[in-house]
């Protein structure tokens, strides 16, 4: 069985989120670890949540980014541990440039909370692999700062390389500037490293597991990621 750990810091507000749903998927316990260990221990996923650490101050995830846990997060990814970040999460992944590009204010410039429209790439990442790419996933966002931004020499290399995961677009599965919620360039939802082991993401699939909370597209992810760790 997979052993995922799910780093927490003062903030957080979905680490319970996410252990729920890859619970949904079948992993028996997913381990938090606090913000201030600096040992992960064994891990063949980390996963990076989302939430408001420190507050959102300086910049989101900035301040994450030099938690002490982060010493050990940064150390395994680069030796190929595999990553999965979500909102937060990403924007810790942007301070600590283990991806690419940069996360800037919504072009609104105001904090956004509603379903969206994903439209998953042909990304290198194996999480991607089972899912059905003529589909869309409906989950939502939560954000203030989503709007991705990266220079055009890194698009064309993410473009390249496969590196882009997810889109935003309409519930017909179009790219349009009403169905892009915060701005972000190329309608960019959510990208992987050149190797696929690093996932990042603004979209909160860990809130689409219940048809309770609105539906279960979230699930469809979850499997995928539990697939390429067995």
């Amino acid at each position: 069985m997979a052993t995922i750990k799910i780093i927490t810091f003062p903030g957080i507000n979905r680490e319970k989120d996410m252990a729920n749903a890859f619970q949904a998927v079948g992993i028996r316990s997913p381990e938090f670890v606090w913000h201030k260990e600096t040992d992960i221990g064994k891990a063949d996923l980390i996963v990076l949540p989302g939430g408001f650490s420190y507050g959102d101050y300086l910049r989101c995830g900035a301040m994450a980014a030099h938690s002490p846990i982060m010493r050990d997060v940064l150390e395994r990814a680069r030796k190929g541990t595999p990553v999965f970040a979500v909102c937060n999460g990403f924007q810790m992944l942007m301070e600590t440039r283990l991806l690419p590009g940069a996360l800037l204010r919504n072009k609104q410039l105001k904090f956004i909370c509603k379903n969206v429209y994903l439209k998953c790439e042909k990304s290198q990442s194996r999480y991607c692999e089972s899912l059905d790419k003529t589909a869309l996933l409906r989950v939502p966002i939560a954000h203030g700062e989503g709007n991705y931004y990266a220079d055009n020499d890194t698009l064309k290399a993410l473009n390249d390389n496969g590196q882009i995961a997810f889109r935003y677009c309409n519930f017909q599965g179009d790219l349009s500037s009403e169905s892009n919620p915060n701005g972000s360039v190329a309608h960019i939802a959510g990208i992987t490293s050149i190797d696929g082991k690093i996932l990042g993401m603004m979209p909160h699939p860990e809130n689409a597991i219940d048809p309770a909370h609105g539906g279960t597209d979230g699930l469809s992810l979850f499997k995928g990621i539990l697939n390429a760790l067995l």
